[in-house]
């Protein structure tokens, strides 16, 4: 794990991909894209059905974890509109044990601008917490504040030794943190992409999943696929 803060907001930020908030014991996820595999097979392309399982199975192990007062989805939780309808008991019930004893907010997102009250949970379009406003999509300039979104599935690329390696990360400066894409089939994107740079006009730092731990990388030390 590694700790940071965003002005008044300390954060502990997790290599499976979660965020820790300890003064508000709270779990910050984004980007689970639960049904995913199910959207797809209704467009013709056909992948194993288990994506929503392995995503609720590992949040299942970082609520385990870090036990929560309170768990925010910052918003693409589902991979389309009509996602919740299509989980499957197992899913359901795996989710209703997720939310047991604790406070669950769900954020709106591009994917899932509206969510069914049956999920369980609230429903919002983002929330402030200590200064740092919390949403899907980060706004840039347009900020008012700091802010932690997800939206952009950041990856990172590093090469050592003649060798590349690609993986899932946290990406920030000192007023804006983009985190990464949780869901089993989310995919990413490349940090170096034109889309982050705005974001970041002075640069920022990568904390990179590896097997172990995070490692802290500078974007000047990142390459582009």
């Amino acid at each position: 794990m590694a700790e940071t803060a965003l002005g008044r907001l300390a954060l502990v930020l997790d290599r499976d991909g979660v965020a820790w908030l300890p003064d508000h014991r709270t779990l910050l996820v984004a980007d689970l894209h639960l049904e995913k595999g199910s959207s797809r097979a209704r467009r013709g392309f056909l992948l194993p059905p288990y994506d929503t399982r392995e995503t609720l199975s590992r949040l299942a192990a970082r609520v385990a974890a870090h036990d929560p007062a309170r768990v925010i989805a910052l918003g693409d939780s589902f991979h389309d509109r009509d996602g919740p309808a299509r989980l499957d008991a197992d899913a359901r019930a795996a989710l209703a044990a997720l939310q047991a004893g604790r406070d669950w907010l769900w954020l709106t997102g591009n994917h899932d601008p509206a969510l069914p009250a049956t999920l369980g949970g609230e429903v919002a379009d983002a929330i402030v917490l200590d200064g740092v406003a919390l949403r899907h999509e980060p706004r840039g300039e347009d900020a008012a504040e700091a802010e932690i979104c997800g939206h952009l599935h950041p990856v990172a690329k590093v090469r050592l030794r003649g060798r590349a390696v690609r993986s899932r990360c946290f990406v920030h400066d000192a007023t804006r943190l983009v985190m990464p894409a949780f869901g089993a089939y989310a995919g990413g994107l490349n940090v170096c992409d034109a889309a982050f740079a705005p974001l970041f006009p002075g640069g920022f730092t990568a904390h990179v999943a590896g097997r172990e731990r995070l490692y802290a990388v500078p974007s000047r030390a990142l390459c582009g696929d």
